[in-house]
Formats: C-alpha cells, sequence, structure tokens
C-alpha cells in the first residue's frame, strides 16, 4: 500500500486519528498526518478568534408579482460624472457630455439641469442688467448685479460636488421643469 500524500512511497503506518496510510516522511511523532496537523491548527486558529459585534440586517421580504422592480445598475464611469459637473461652472462641458452615448440617463438628466443652470444665471444676470437702466427702480437692481458672479461660483461648485459624488442635485426652478419633459419613471437607458 502507496502512502496517501507520495504515490510511489510505500506507506510505514496508518495516521492515528484518520486512518489514511503514511509513510514515515509524512508521520509525526505522534503518528498524525499532515492533514490532520493542519486541521488541528485551523480548528486553533479559529477557537481564539473573537466574535465581530453587531448583527447582520434582516434580508429583505420577496418581491411580489405585482411589485415594482429595482434594478441596479453599475455606477457611473469617473470621467462622465467629472465631465457633467463640471459643466456646472464651465457650461460647454455640459454639452460635450451630452455627446456621450453611454451616457446614463441620471447623467444626462444633471447634464442639461447644468444648461439649465447657466441659461437660468444668464438670463437672470440681464433681467437685472436692464431693470438696472430703470431710473428709479435700477438702483436696487444695480445692487445685486455684482453680488451674481460669487453667487454663480459658490452655487456651481456646490452642484457640481454633488454631482461628482453622485447624488440627486435638485434646482429650484430648472429641476421642476426638467421633471415635466424627462419623468424619472421611465427605464434607464444604457
Amino acid at each position: 500500500m502507496d502512502c496517501y500524500f507520495h504515490s510511489n512511497v510505500p506507506s510505514a503506518a496508518p495516521c492515528i486519528e484518520c486512518g489514511k496510510p503514511i509513510c514515515a516522511t509524512c508521520r509525526d511523532e505522534r503518528g498524525g498526518c499532515p492533514s490532520c496537523r493542519l486541521a488541528a491548527k485551523v480548528e486553533a486558529a479559529t477557537a481564539t478568534r473573537q466574535q465581530i459585534p453587531g448583527a447582520v440586517p434582516p434580508r429583505p421580504a420577496p418581491a411580489t408579482v405585482r411589485g415594482t422592480a429595482t434594478v441596479t445598475t453599475a455606477p457611473d464611469p469617473a470621467e462622465s460624472r467629472a465631465l457633467v459637473a463640471l459643466g456646472y461652472p464651465l457650461w460647454p462641458l455640459a454639452l460635450i457630455s451630452l455627446l456621450d452615448r453611454n451616457q446614463s440617463r441620471s447623467l444626462r438628466r444633471q447634464a442639461f439641469q447644468a444648461l439649465g443652470f447657466n441659461v437660468g444665471i444668464f438670463g437672470f444676470g440681464a433681467l437685472l442688467s436692464l431693470i438696472a437702466q430703470i431710473p428709479f427702480l435700477g438702483i436696487s437692481a444695480m445692487a445685486l448685479v455684482p453680488l451674481l458672479v460669487p453667487i454663480f461660483l459658490v452655487a456651481s461648485v456646490y452642484y457640481g460636488i454633488k454631482t461628482w459624488n453622485g447624488d440627486d442635485v435638485r434646482i429650484p426652478v430648472v429641476t421642476s421643469w426638467l421633471d415635466e419633459r424627462f419623468p424619472q419613471g421611465e427605464t434607464n437607458s444604457r
């Protein structure tokens, strides 16, 4: 009979724990085989291991036949998110990001929001500049025109960071206008 671990070496005795035939090379001083020694080491290591505190959350209930199915998609690539995020302060990048065919629906929506944000700020600035030309009303509008640049910079950086992190950006007038034209309930076209 050959050794269990060496096919061409004759066995000397069976293992005292599992009974496998083993040769003199594999046998230890107690008469155990290598697999029994390994199993003892694994058991000793797991016996000293501490229990990790906490609990596993319960498994969600299975979806019913009539329930809505949630589809998880892969996260958007970092390059696409960066291009859309930079579209808030730099509107031509939002236009370029709309040319990407593999872009998710949420990023395409964010790019439209970035364009709407820029058009809205430009329109508001033009309206304030026009009102500033009116003799008596222009004094109050003239004080607001210089504040548009810092407001634009802070808001565009804030919205860009939120877009980069994958958060849903809600711009007051622009988002409600886009929700009417692009409902979120439609499927994700990738």
